[in-house]
């Protein structure tokens, strides 16, 4: 299944295998932000994950079988696809992630650390500096994969006047079968909230505030990414006063989908080390 179809999945989370309703925690405007992929009763941490440029919460559902006992993970539901279609997205990713922040309050009951994919990695930097700013938590930990770090300058310039230049950049990154994206009838149900999100990583440029999170940050990148290889990924370590680490993975801008397994024994592995950590210096 390619990731322009995954998007447009509006199916049920999967728990343990066993379909499960929906689960959504709605936020102070109202507006249903997240969509639980692995639910745990009384949870030591949980991970909120944050989807790539056009993708949507259900781009996380085959997570939940490699979530270890103890951790709870929760999507992001972006506006504007899926279940909220009709909803008028963000202006901004700034916006984006002072959204989240808010809507998230009632998960600061339990150790929370981020997750951002592509665009998502910038959504999620700019909801851990909301958190910090505004009530003055510090997520547990900040987890980016395949995006240029804030205050870099992007490769190429997000703007795509013609729809087929826009999904010429969408295929060269990998994930996504030719035929998705010349299907007209998906077109018509995904290319809004494409156009959107790319409008939004085109006028982001999140310039860094040195060290402003103190939190541990890893970031990941795929070998043969053409648009964010290891300098720039690498720059990330500017965000945060905490320990930082690289990790690279063999593929390309979704290397993720061949290599979930690893890449969640490696998040959960950064977690239980915070975990160790903050138990011995209590």
């Amino acid at each position: 299944m390619s990731v322009l179809e995954d998007s447009m999945l509006k199916d049920r989370v999967l728990e343990d295998g066993v379909p499960q309703e929906d689960s959504v925690r709605e936020a102070p405007d109202g507006k249903a932000w997240f969509r639980t992929v692995k639910r745990c009763a009384n949870p030591r941490v949980r991970l909120l994950c944050f989807p790539h440029a056009g993708g949507a919460a259900s781009f996380f559902r085959d997570w939940a079988d490699g979530v270890p006992d103890g951790v709870e993970v929760v999507a992001v539901r972006y506006p504007g696809r899926e279940d909220r279609i009709f909803d008028p997205m963000a202006d901004s990713l700034e916006e984006m992630g002072r959204f989240v922040a808010d809507a998230c309050r009632p998960f600061l009951d339990t150790p929370l650390a981020l997750f951002g994919h592509s665009m998502g990695a910038s959504v999620a930097y700019e909801t851990a500096l909301r958190l910090r700013e505004d009530g003055g938590t510090s997520v547990t930990a900040l987890f980016v994969s395949a995006r240029t770090a804030p205050g870099q300058q992007f490769p190429r310039p997000f703007t795509y006047t013609a729809v087929s230049e826009l999904l010429d950049h969408v295929g060269t990154l990998g994930g996504t079968d030719e035929h998705a994206l010349r299907d007209p009838d998906m077109l018509d149900l995904v290319l809004p909230s494409i156009r959107g999100d790319y409008d939004l990583v085109g006028r982001y440029r999140g310039a860094i505030d040195q060290g402003a999170l103190h939190t541990p940050v890893v970031a990941y990148f795929g070998t043969r990414d053409p648009h964010a290889g290891r300098e720039v990924v690498a720059h990330w370590s500017g965000v945060t006063s905490g320990s930082f680490s690289l990790r690279a993975f063999h593929g390309d801008h979704f290397y993720l989908l061949d290599h979930r397994r690893e890449l969640l024994a490696d998040i959960f592995a950064h977690l239980e080390q915070v975990g160790r950590d903050l138990d011995a210096a209590a």
